[in-house]
């Protein structure tokens, strides 16, 4: 790291990074959230059943415009910074948001009603997926280097933050307008306080710096910001296994927990309650599991998290009942097991690649793996459940979790490792790279090399 940017001015950066993040998260939450009352509002609700599920395919909907987001703003934040990108994505959240907040029932203008949110739901994806592989990016960037785990963490406290303060808006307003008013507007309430919220996170990140990375990589040749086939196949096939039951996770025991207990005939109040409190120790562990990734390296955090998925996602998928402390306890579980991926997620994926093609690489091929696994998981689990065939899906999440042990295994290990000597080559007694530089006979993939 340039030591011209003070230690005080990357804290301020990652202040405003991390603020961003969990109003990003805020906004993009509320959709599960409030997923019981979309249903009812913006779809035919004379079939419940078919309602919700159409609600969950546009929330799968939403994440193919996620690779797209992922490549287009990625691609333009290596070429222009960083900073000016996550001011840009903002801008996309926080109007998608207020934009769902005053869309019109169906009962008011029929199908047009599904339309407008499916469009919203498109923007927000478009927008979420420049957001995270570029807030990834950023972060490890302006990170220390022995310290990256640490600092990595940031991003999903302010994530776990940002879904905390979107269940607690849930639980309050259900406890001050009840039910019903919360099907009629109160849901539109909601998603009105997001995009404000949205618009303030923008006003944060206007005093943002550049990633010094970032900046001293400009400086290199065109030729030798380029990168070879092997590279990009290895950085796709690593960041896929390390997302993949990462994403799929996710959603199915923390995102949808509490929507998904609701449906099942727990009580509203008290399951976002439960939620609410589980993911208030998360923000605390989280912490924790960054300082021991830096200690104890990526790759044994790793291995940990594909273990823990094989192990608990049977037990959470029986454990809750109508009553709120069975959710309680199912997320605290779940939740305890994520953060040992999700502290390093940041870190471990920009490690992955050099920084021509950081934040395309991340942004691009991990919105690709959440569009994937974690896009269609809660859509999945509610389907497969209702055919009886929950044990199907069970077997597919644990299945996952022996993959990420196999990523765990097949990355280099890259603790501590300067992020501009990611695909460097290697000099005697240096940390040997987890990715090659492009050879001159090399074949060039133009999609992730510089542009000329």
């Amino acid at each position: 790291m340039n030591n011209s940017t003070s230690l005080q001015g990357r804290i301020k950066s990652l202040r405003a990074a991390g603020i961003g993040n969990a109003l990003e998260w805020f906004d993009w939450t509320l959709y599960a959230t409030f997923s019981v009352y979309l249903a009812s509002n913006l779809f035919d609700k004379t079939d419940a059943r078919s309602a919700m599920l159409a609600t969950l395919a546009v929330f799968a909907v939403g994440f193919v415009a996620r690779p797209i987001g992922g490549l287009l703003f990625g691609r333009l934040s290596d070429r222009l910074g960083r900073r000016a990108i996550l001011i840009i994505t903002m801008v996309l959240l926080a109007t998608s948001s207020l934009g769902i907040a005053v869309i019109p029932d169906y009962q008011s203008i029929g199908l047009f009603a599904s339309v407008a949110l499916l469009f919203f739901r498109l923007l927000q994806g478009l927008a979420h997926g420049g957001e995270t592989g570029v807030s990834y990016t950023y972060v490890a960037e302006i990170a220390p280097s022995k310290h990256r785990g640490l600092w990595s963490s940031s991003v999903y406290v302010g994530v776990t933050i940002g879904v905390m303060a979107a269940t607690a808006l849930a639980a309050t307003l259900t406890w001050l307008l009840g039910t019903q008013a919360m099907s009629d507007y109160g849901w539109r309430i909601g998603f009105g306080i997001g995009g404000v919220l949205g618009l303030y996170a923008l006003y944060l990140r206007r005093g943002a710096e550049e990633s010094q990375v970032f900046l001293e990589q400009k400086e290199l040749p065109q030729s030798a910001q380029k990168l070879s086939r092997r590279a990009v196949i290895r950085i796709t096939r690593n960041i896929v296994m390390l997302a993949a039951a990462a994403n799929v996770t996710y959603y199915a025991w923390v995102t949808f927990g509490a929507s998904t207990a609701i449906g099942q005939g727990m009580d509203a109040t008290g399951a976002y309650l439960a939620s609410l409190l589980a993911q208030i120790l998360c923000v605390c562990w989280l912490r924790v599991c960054g300082m021991l990734s830096d200690r104890l390296g990526r790759k044994p955090m790793v291995i940990a998290w594909g273990v823990g998925v094989m192990v608990l996602t049977y037990p959470i998928s029986i454990m809750v009942t109508t009553e709120p402390r069975t959710l309680f306890m199912a997320q605290l579980l779940g939740l305890g097991a994520w953060c040992l991926i999700a502290a390093i997620f940041p870190a471990v994926l920009s490690e992955q690649v050099p920084t021509q093609a950081r934040a395309q690489g991340v942004g691009f091929v991990s919105s690709i793996s959440v569009a994937i696994f974690g896009g269609t998981a809660p859509y999945l689990h509610s389907y497969l459940t209702g055919e009886g065939l929950g044990y199907v899906y069970i077997g597919y999440v644990m299945g996952l979790g022996l993959v990420t042990v196999i990523a765990g295994f097949l990355i280099e290990e890259t603790a501590g490792i300067e992020l501009a000597d990611v695909g460097a080559p290697r000099t005697p007694g240096a940390v040997e790279p987890p990715l090659p530089m492009t050879s001159p006979s090399a074949p060039i993939n133009e999609k992730w090399g510089a542009s000329s």
